[in-house]
């Protein structure tokens, strides 16, 4: 989840990248410090596994990079800031990075950190045995590609540790957003001594874990919808940490969040879009939008979902603009995109990316058009009627969307019935990841601020290609901006362009709307800083005034 050791424009506007509530100084009447430092937030879903390895989850994401640390750490508007790394030397023509590390950080049992951590966490991440799906992510670095389709040794990666304190990386090809890469959790250390002590348990619960970061998880055993962030006595940098704790909740019910915040329970919560309306003068109320898409998924094994025609009009029977300002009411919008808006601009023109690809008709909301094209893809499947069960998540805002799919679909397709099936968030991914569904509610946000990361999960027998999808064409055009273009950002920017041009045109998946949240924050809560891409949230220099 972020940017760049090189001077390429695209990646420069790094996410829309905010700092919600002002710096950690005491300075400019920002009051004194409360004699409480505990702050208190809801979520909407379980935390899933904190094994960095192979968790695909936002929210996992944003408290690995809270409890753990690697090379750098992103600030506002993801500035990469040095972490463990003190210093960067990039020789071989921009294919070598030597890291020097800091010396005397330890991990949460005592034990040193140090370079050989970094080797065998990455090494561990590309290994097939560990099964990640944010392995493809080393793609670039020497021998990644070839140790995922089992041609290498996992042990062959480009990453060496040269004693405690350097790490030696080795690229096969420039990576224009490597440093961004960095600074995000899948390419955080890993205790090895912790891992092989716990096995298939660890990441499963707090207590199976060590930690590095400016926090440790605690008071979570696996499955349980609450758990703590407490201070980590042993972090290098603990002395510019001042939350002692921070309390997460999952909250389901935006209504239940509301009262708990106005009761004090809360000091943070999201709500819904109605409830934003009569709350749009509120001093508390912050608008997070995100660098994110979330669309359907057609099981593209499925013999239905193979055919163009079926997956246009089903494209074409959803009012995008309905659903995001009456359904939602969040500010999320209808981006026309899979790509998100606000990430990336074109180097030659300075128009961000979602303006410059072209927009096809199956995007836009035409009930007329898309009847004809279903009336059509039915006969050249042979059936009259279509029945598919719409898979999504138990969170409040998603079972609202879906049931407007439901609505519309069955409103504007003859012949079609939707049946819903909404449940836990954790269970959702597993089904997508094993592909056990007919059509399902997805959603992907960027790991870094550059187009590539939305694009690259849609390449064919990409863990993360939730429906399958598969395109020759699109597959040379994503792979030649990582390798032949990749030192030419006008040309890579072209190729990213047309890919996403063939994905839209050919429904690949079928984007619904880059999302958005209205939240209540405290206003005795400051520091706390928001990035719209990677790993949202970084409480390092939070705190609490009286």
């Amino acid at each position: 989840m972020k940017v760049n050791l090189m001077s390429f424009k695209l990646v420069c506007m790094v996410g829309l990248g905010v700092i919600l509530t002002g710096c950690s100084s005491q300075k400019s009447g920002s009051g004194k410090l409360a004699d409480k430092q505990v702050f208190t937030t809801a979520v909407d879903s379980e935390l899933s596994t904190v094994d960095l390895s192979k968790t695909t989850s936002v929210q996992t994401f944003e408290v690995l990079n809270n409890i753990d640390e690697g090379l750098y750490r992103l600030g506002k508007n993801s500035k990469i800031e040095n972490a463990l790394a003190t210093k960067t030397a990039i020789t071989n023509d921009g294919l070598t990075y030597t890291f020097t590390l800091r010396k005397g950080t330890k991990w949460s049992n005592g034990d040193p950190v140090t370079a050989k951590d970094f080797v065998y966490s990455w090494q561990r991440t590309v290994n097939p045995k560990t099964a990640s799906q944010y392995g493809y992510l080393f793609s670039g670095i020497k021998n990644a590609d070839a140790i995922q389709a089992n041609k290498k040794s996992y042990k062959t990666l480009g990453v060496k540790a040269e004693g405690d304190y350097k790490l030696v990386v080795n690229l096969e090809k420039k990576i224009p957003y490597f440093k961004l890469l960095m600074g995000f959790p899948l390419f955080f250390p890993q205790n090895q001594k912790v891992v092989e002590k716990y096995g298939n348990d660890y990441g499963t619960k707090s207590s199976d874990m060590v930690y590095n970061g400016p926090f440790k998880l605690s008071d979570w055993n696996g499955t349980g919808m609450t758990w703590t962030l407490a201070k980590n006595s042993d972090y290098w940098d603990k002395k510019h940490v001042k939350l002692d704790k921070l309390h997460y909740q999952v909250t389901k019910d935006p209504s239940t969040g509301y009262n708990q915040f106005k009761t004090g329970k809360l000091q943070y919560v999201g709500i819904s879009g109605v409830l934003a309306k009569n709350l749009k003068n509120d001093k508390n109320m912050v608008t997070r939008e995100t660098s994110s898409c979330y669309y359907l998924a057609f099981n593209q094994k499925n013999r239905l979902f193979k055919n163009l025609k079926i997956r246009q009009a089903i494209s074409m029977a959803v009012n995008r603009d309905q659903l995001t300002k009456k359904i939602l009411g969040d500010g999320s919008f209808n981006s026309q995109s899979f790509v998100s808006k606000g990430l990336s601009i074109n180097p030659k023109t300075g128009k961000d990316f979602t303006a410059t690809t072209a927009k096809p008709a199956s995007m836009t909301y035409n009930p007329t058009k898309a009847k004809a094209l279903w009336k059509q893809g039915l006969k050249e499947l042979g059936i009259s009627k279509m029945h598919f069960t719409l898979l999504s998540s138990d969170e409040f805002a998603q079972k609202q969307v879906s049931e407007y799919l439901q609505s519309q679909l069955q409103q504007n397709l003859p012949g079609l019935t939707v049946s819903l099936r909404n449940i836990p968030f954790q269970t959702l991914l597993s089904r997508q990841k094993t592909h056990n569904y007919q059509v399902t509610m997805a959603d992907w946000y960027a790991d870094f601020a550059d187009p590539i990361t939305f694009l690259n999960i849609l390449t064919t027998n990409n863990p993360s290609n939730v429906p399958q999808w598969s395109s020759k064409q699109y597959d040379r055009l994503i792979k030649a901006s990582s390798t032949t273009d990749a030192g030419n950002a006008d040309k890579r920017f072209e190729d990213m362009t047309k890919a996403q041009n063939i994905l839209l045109e050919n429904q690949g998946v079928t984007p619904l709307y880059q999302s958005a949240s209205k939240n209540l924050l405290s206003s005795k809560v400051k520091g706390i800083i928001y990035n719209t891409a990677g790993a949202t949230y970084n409480y390092k220099d939070a705190y609490v005034v009286k």
